[in-house]
This record gives structure tokens, sequence and C-alpha cells, in this order.
């Protein structure tokens, strides 16, 4: 990989992992889904006028809006909202590498190479320890949220490992917009027309900064430049980087929040990353090929 593009990697790297700080911080001013629902409107609505329509079926556009931009940016603003930090919220998020591979084994019948299930063991263990671990300050079922966003996440890189978008940052954009109404519909019901009327009205600098990073930053930014180097290098090259997201996550937290990180955590977070590796290493094809090796999309963003 080029200098340049390798400090393009790991820009996207830090953007990914201070997300979860910010979206802590965003959370302090507005309710969870109005402010999810506000960082996918900023970010999609200047784009799409510039990007124009995206270049594959809207079937597959809609099915992942619903599935990553409300369902899974949903269940994770409402369990952050709900006390699961930043630090813990960014590793346990990365579950979605378990079922994407899952998923694909089960939807698009590819074929899991023996490291690949050994990952998913040792990653599972990881998670098992975190969900036993009583010191956290983080409620059971915030966790579980945390998880079931993970799920909704392997749902759609499984879609969108089907739909193949040519242009990942137009494919993305249009995602958000997809995103925006639903999610605002769901605030209404569920959070109320006066808590959102209540969060405008207060808006302050810190809200603004933290809409301002999460839209431009952790999205347009972030999916742009990842898109970009996964035109430039195999996937096999990007992917790993990734791995990287949760380390980053959990020191910003640290450094920013004062997360503390306890001995079982730090344990249960060398075997999630270790399991993960696990799942994006690849063998050296062989002449007589066997199928295309599984590389789930590890963006923890």
């Amino acid at each position: 990989m080029k200098p340049r593009d390798l400090l393009l990697a790991l820009a996207v790297v830090v953007a990914w992992g201070v997300n979860f700080v910010v979206i802590e911080v965003g959370l302090e001013d507005f309710p969870p889904l109005l402010f999810s629902a506000l960082r996918f409107f900023f970010a999609a609505v200047p784009a799409i006028f510039l990007l124009g329509r995206p270049r594959v079926a809207w079937r597959y556009v809609i099915a992942v809006g619903l599935a990553l931009g409300v369902a899974k940016f949903g269940l994770l603003f409402i369990a952050m909202d709900r006390g699961v930090p930043a630090g813990l919220a960014s590793l346990v998020l990365q579950s979605q590498v378990v079922f994407t591979v899952v998923f694909a084994i089960a939807v698009l019948r590819e074929r899991p190479r023996p490291t690949q299930v050994a990952g998913i063991t040792i990653a599972c263990l990881g998670m098992v320890l975190i969900m036993l671990d009583r010191g956290l300050s983080a409620p059971l079922g915030a966790l579980a949220l945390v998880i079931a966003a993970g799920a909704c996440w392997g749902v759609s890189n499984t879609i969108t490992r089907h739909a193949k978008p040519q242009d990942t940052l137009r494919f993305m954009v249009w995602v958000s917009a997809v995103a925006v109404v639903p999610l605002l519909l769901l605030s209404l019901v569920t959070e109320g027309p006066r808590a959102d009327v209540d969060a405008l009205r207060g808006i302050d600098l810190t809200g603004i900064g933290a809409l301002g990073f999460l839209a431009f930053v952790a999205t347009l930014f972030g999916f742009g430049v990842w898109g970009y180097l996964l035109r430039q290098y195999d996937a096999s090259t990007v992917a790993p980087f990734s791995l990287l997201v949760p380390v980053v996550g959990m020191g910003a937290a640290w450094l920013l929040r004062g997360e503390a990180i306890g001995i079982q955590q730090a344990v249960a977070a060398v075997l999630i990353i270790g399991g993960m590796a696990c799942t994006v290493a690849r063998r050296t094809p062989r002449a007589t090929g066997s199928g295309e090796p599984l590389t789930p999309d590890l963006v923890g963003r």
C-alpha cells in the first residue's frame, strides 16, 4: 500500500473509532433515534444532488437502508443511550463479523475455511466473557441491543455483498437517505414530538459538532475513502485495518471519557479482535480454486 493510502486508511480507522465517543457526547443533547435520523439527513441530503442516482437496484438500497441505517444504528444509539459505554460498544458491535460469516454461509452458500470457524469460536468466547462480566456498568439488556445491532449489520453486509455496488460512497449516501424518514417516524412515536422539538430548540455547539462529525467525517469521508481503498487494493489488504477500530474506540473512550478497562474486559477484547483477525486471514489461492473465500465487511463505524 502506498504511504498516502496507508495514512488514509489510518485516518478512517481513527475517525470510526472516535465516532463512538462522539455518539456518546451527542446523546447528551438528542434522543437516540432523532440523533441517528439527523446524522443521516445531513450526510445524505447535500450529497444526493451532487452524486446522482445509485448504480444498483433500488431494492438493495432500500433493504440496506432499513437493515443498516434504521435497525443497526437505531439499536446502537438506543443501547448507548441506555448505558453502554463508547469503548465497550465499539468492541461488542464487532459481533457483526460473526453474523456476516454465518449469514454468508446460510444465504450465499459460501464455504468457511477452518480458520474462519476457529475465529468465530474465539470471538464468541470473548462475547461470553463480556456478558458474564458483572463489573460492567452497562445493563445486559442494553448489551443485547448492541449484539442485535451487530446482527442487523451482518444482514446488511450480506445484502451489500449480493448487490456489489460499484460506487461505495454513492451507495451509502442513498442508503443514508432511505433511513431518514423511518427514523424520524420512529422517533416521533417512541420518543415523542416534545422531546424532539426540545432537543432541536436547545441545540448548542457541542450538538452541532457531534452531528457534523458523524455526517461528514464518519459517514462521507469514512465511506468515501474506504470505497476508494477497496477499489485500489484487494479486500484482504484493506479489511484488516478495521480490526483497529475497536482498539481506537476503547482508547478514545479511556482518554476522552475516562472509561475504565478491567482485566476481564481486556481479555475479552483480545479474544474478539483475535477471532476477527482469523476471519479475514487469507491463505494463498490454489491453482484449482475452491470458491471465493469469505471476506466480511469489518468496518466498525
